[in-house]
């Protein structure tokens, strides 16, 4: 299969053909409106009752799907058990803030290698299987991590919590950054979620993007042909898995605390929801998935302790009525 026709299957992805043509220009537009209004948001969050807070959690969890969408929606591998290196994140960088430093950008990235160096490590026994014995991994070793969490009191405070840490702020020469203000923290957390955008773009344009998007449409062929699939299954799963850990590093910082349900996998089955809801196969599916869980939660949750319901019943009609999600439904209109 040559380069050609691997990036003609993956035209949805949005810039990856040289020059600027017709259609670019739509997305070029639709980028330009998504980062206009997430750089605005703590402005207009307030007028439409929101908060800031409220779309740094809207960040952070377009950030994990994000990842989770380059395995899920353009590899094809469906992962119950990403919450394991979200957690494995938000403890890591937890335990180095309350014990070895005060350092923000430090304990985020340690946060980070402890969860990406651990799907890395963990990933050639995850592609072993595939389909839903993939899943039935993920979900083991999720929770053999969650069960971790629960039983090593001394370290991880058990069913308790880690607490003890909080965010610091961030020194560049003579100038402070101020995170415990909502709206730093919001600005902060974007630019680390711009990073993730940009790694993520920059693989699904790069052949080894394309070839995620080919094992997802024609693994036999893809193995007739040579490759080794089980090799890039592994390599999209170690990505995803450290920007969820980003991702989870980031929640850690947000609420000051982090618990074993943040690597529960009933929150990976909350992230697979979020994809869905959006639109699996597009770039901003996660983005916009994570805007209507995130924000019906929030709502839902204010006025009904049965708030899980609704979401259950927002992703059965979802998936009757809009099988590529929300975003690959009007794609699908606009090219009609």
């Amino acid at each position: 299969m040559n380069a050609t026709t691997i990036q003609d299957k993956t035209s949805t992805l949005g810039g990856s053909r040289a020059g600027m043509s017709s259609v670019d220009l739509p997305r070029l537009a639709a980028a330009l409106v998504i980062w206009a209004l997430l750089l605005s948001a703590p402005f207009w969050l307030p007028l439409v009752g929101g908060y800031t807070v409220l779309g740094t959690r809207v960040l952070i969890f377009a950030l994990v799907t994000l990842g989770l969408n380059l395995l899920l929606g353009f590899t094809g591998g469906l992962s119950f058990g990403h919450a394991a290196y979200f957690g494995l994140g938000a403890y890591g960088t937890g335990l180095m803030l309350k014990f070895v430093t005060a350092s923000t950008p430090l304990a985020i990235l340690v946060g980070v290698l402890v969860g990406g160096l651990a799907a890395t490590l963990l990933g050639p026994i995850t592609v072993r299987r595939k389909g839903i014995y993939f899943a039935m991994i993920t979900i083991a070793i999720g929770q053999m991590f969650y069960f971790i969490a629960v039983r090593w009191n001394s370290l991880t405070g058990g069913e308790d919590g880690l607490t003890g840490f909080a965010r610091t702020n961030v020194h560049f020469g003579g100038w402070t950054l101020d995170l415990h203000n909502p709206t730093n923290f919001y600005y902060f957390t974007l630019f680390f979620f711009a990073i993730g955008c940009f790694v993520v773009w920059m693989v699904l344009r790069s052949p080894l993007g394309h070839t995620f998007v080919a094992i997802r449409e024609n693994p036999k062929r893809l193995r007739f042909l040579g490759l080794p699939i089980g090799v890039y299954i592994w390599i999209a799963f170690a990505i995803s898995g450290f920007v969820a850990a980003l991702a989870g590093s980031l929640y850690a910082l947000l609420n000051n605390f982090t618990s074993p349900e943040d690597m529960n996998w009933i929150l990976s089955g909350d992230f697979v929801i979020i994809c869905v809801l959006g639109g699996m196969r597009t770039f901003w599916g996660p983005l916009v998935g994570s805007v209507i869980y995130v924000v019906v939660q929030d709502y839902l949750s204010s006025i009904t302790v049965n708030w899980m319901s609704f979401i259950g019943a927002i992703f059965v009609l979802s998936v009757l009525f809009f099988p590529w999600g929300l975003l690959g439904f009007f794609q699908g209109r606009f090219k009609k």
